[in-house]
C-alpha cells in the first residue's frame, strides 16, 4: 500500500473536501482518500504508487491547487494487547 500527501490550496469547507475526494476517487481505484481544509491536505491510500500528473490535473480540473505531493509505504498499524 501506497500513502500519498497532497498539499492543496483553495479548499475552504466541507463542500471543498468532497469536490476534492470526488475527483481522486473518479481518476483513479484508491482504497481511501481523505481531506482536510483547515490543514490544506488530501491522504489517499492506494494498492499502487498513483501518476502524480494526472492527480494533479484531476484536483487542479475542479479549480483547487496542488502544491505539493509526496508518497510513502504504507502500513496498516493493528491493534495489539501485548504492546507494550
Amino acid at each position: 500500500m501506497v500513502k500519498t500527501i497532497l498539499k492543496v490550496e483553495g479548499m475552504a469547507c466541507g463542500m471543498c473536501e468532497a469536490h476534492v475526494n470526488d475527483a481522486v476517487r473518479k481518476a483513479f481505484s484508491v482504497k481511501k482518500v481523505t481531506s482536510s481544509h483547515a490543514k490544506g491536505r488530501t491522504e489517499i491510500l492506494s494498492e499502487q504508487p498513483l501518476e502524480e500528473e494526472k492527480l494533479r490535473a484531476a484536483i487542479e480540473a475542479t479549480g483547487y491547487q496542488v502544491t505539493a505531493i509526496s508518497s510513502e509505504p504504507y502500513e496498516k498499524k493493528g491493534f495489539s494487547l501485548f504492546r507494550k
